[in-house]
């Protein structure tokens, strides 16, 4: 009997250890920086273990075929408000497998951080809190938030945030409400690098924008709204400083509409894509968030409507994959993720057609896998 039992297990173990063995043959690969053609990908327990025209399969019971298809890493969204894990449920089942959440109950973040290795759910790195004044924008949403009164007040915030594990730190300067002033803004900066961690910003306005990087904000988590970036100014900024922006043009362009004729005092879509197209010109790195829940958008497919814009704003497909993808790991410093290296998580799309000529194919998705296993 034991021995029956001892086998049976055996036999489960090597079915499951089948499950994380494949190969995919003949397969055009972006890798998260270039385009290979045709090449193989081998898949080892959770990493890819061998890429070349030809890989080896001894042990491989399933090989998958690969001609007509792309294989990308699986996709990441930089901007995101996640509640509840069915969010990030719903954010791995199109092939969202990392969210970058931007200001939230971090009690519950705890927990939800817990199902990272979990593979029908996205992983999820965190700011937390994000840094705002008492009645400032984050308060409004029926939790209590730390806030910010003045620059004497950056060390504790940002002591209480380390204290919470978290990811990066969120700031938001929102003068639609009360606000942090520069000075209050820069000392959060300068503390949160004291301690290792990237400082990224909300802004809505041009002005707040520029203060914010010129005092060494990592990022901006969207793009300014009011108007349009000077080449003097923009240029400037891309010499002296190393610096992301998140442009959530999805989310921007759902609030004007939102906004009615009240919309008119800002940009249109059309200038707000030839401002896209202007940071990627000057270096600027991108990436793609979408700022779920806000506007009815969701943690999944709303990601890809995001990437059609950053296509419609005049950067190539593989430019645009960058950005959800490799541009994401890059910013923040993701471990073994956004690309398909030997020795990174298995974290993969097979999409039917050619992604990298067309960034409208990325609906086509056929399998996603999570460490080299299938999400559902």
């Amino acid at each position: 009997m034991k021995n029956l039992a001892f086998l049976f297990i055996s036999g489960l173990l090597m079915q499951l250890v089948a499950q994380e063995r494949f190969v995919i043959t003949d397969v055009k690969v972006f890798d998260g920086e270039t385009v290979i053609e045709k090449t193989s990908v081998r898949v080892d327990n959770g990493l890819i273990s061998e890429i070349g025209p030809t890989v080896d399969t001894t042990g491989i019971v399933r090989i998958i075929d690969g001609a007509n298809k792309t294989l990308i890493p699986a996709l990441s969204n930089a901007h995101v408000h996640a509640w509840a894990p069915q969010s990030l449920q719903q954010a791995a089942r199109a092939g969202v497998l990392n969210v970058m959440d931007m200001h939230g109950v971090e009690p519950y973040q705890v927990v939800m951080r817990q199902l990272k290795d979990s593979t029908n759910y996205a992983r999820f790195y965190v700011a937390g809190y994000a840094a705002t004044v008492p009645e400032g924008h984050g308060t409004q949403f029926g939790f209590p938030v730390p806030t910010l009164s003045g620059p004497d007040d950056a060390k504790t915030f940002i002591e209480g945030r380390i204290k919470a594990n978290v990811d990066y730190i969120k700031i938001i300067v929102e003068p639609w409400k009360k606000t942090l002033d520069s000075e209050t803004v820069t000392a959060v900066i300068e503390e949160a690098h004291k301690v290792q961690k990237i400082a990224v910003v909300h802004v809505s306005r041009l002005e707040d924008a520029i203060d914010v990087l010129s005092n060494n904000a990592n990022g901006l988590v969207h793009i300014w709204w009011d108007k349009p970036i000077s080449d003097q100014q923009l240029n400037s900024l891309s010499t002296d400083k190393t610096f992301f922006v998140i442009p959530t043009l999805l989310t921007t362009l759902k609030a004007f509409e939102s906004m009615g004729e009240a919309a008119q005092k800002f940009m249109n879509k059309t200038q707000l894509l030839a401002e896209i197209k202007k940071l990627h010109e000057a270096g600027i790195l991108l990436l793609a968030g979408t700022d779920p829940p806000n506007l009815g958008i969701n943690y999944g497919t709303d990601l890809y409507k995001e990437l059609g814009l950053l296509q419609e704003a005049g950067l190539k497909p593989v430019e645009v994959l960058k950005a959800g993808t490799s541009n994401i790991a890059s910013a923040f410093s993701l471990k073994h993720i956004g690309y398909i290296k030997k020795g990174y998580f298995a974290d993969l799309l097979l999409i039917d057609g050619d992604v990298t000529e067309d960034i409208s194919t990325i609906e086509k998705i056929q399998s996603i896998w999570k460490k080299g296993v299938k999400v559902n």
